[in-house]
Order: structure tokens, then C-alpha cells, then sequence
């Protein structure tokens, strides 16, 4: 790949964990979820997943550091996103018995 291309592709990873960072830094510290979507963020993680694997084959660095780097956030914010709803329907069910 030419120096271009990797120069290109450095700055869109740049570009691209900063615009997501500040989402996941924040759902962190919250722990709150409720206003993502689990089926977009379940697409976003096998659409992420694929790229990552994408990157593998074409062995392009950057392809490979973004989507890894984003791959783990959004695993995080899925994990996240499942057990708020877990925690959510297992009160609504102690609720209901009381």
C-alpha cells in the first residue's frame, strides 16, 4: 500500500476513535444505556468485527488498529447495554412477585 494510502487511512483512524470516544467515555462513567439501540449496536459490532477481520486479510494496519481499537468499545457498550437490561428485567420481575 502507498504512503499515501497509509497516511490517509492513519488519519481517518484518528479521526474516527475521537468522534466515538467521548460516547464511550461517557456511557462508561454513567453506566447508562438506555438511549442506544441494542439491534443497531449488535449490527455495529458484527459490521465492526468484519472490518477488523477485512483489515486481517488485506493486512492494512490502520483498517486493523481502528476497528480493533473500536471493536473493544463497542463490545463494552454492548456488554453494558445487556446487563442494564438484564438488571431492568429482573426488577420488573421481583416487582411483579412483590
Amino acid at each position: 500500500m502507498s504512503s499515501l494510502a497509509n497516511q490517509i487511512g492513519t488519519v481517518a483512524s484518528v479521526l474516527a476513535i475521537t468522534a466515538v470516544l467521548p460516547q464511550v467515555l461517557k456511557i462508561w462513567r454513567s453506566g447508562d444505556t438506555s438511549a442506544i439501540s441494542l439491534r443497531m449496536y449488535i449490527l455495529l459490532v458484527i459490521a465492526t468485527g468484519l472490518w477488523l477481520y477485512f483489515g486481517y486479510l488485506i493486512r492494512s494496519s490502520p483498517v486493523i488498529f481502528t476497528n480493533g481499537i473500536c471493536f473493544v468499545f463497542q463490545l463494552s457498550i454492548l456488554y453494558l447495554k445487556l446487563k442494564q437490561l438484564h438488571a431492568f428485567k429482573s426488577k420488573s420481575i421481583s416487582d411483579d412477585v412483590l
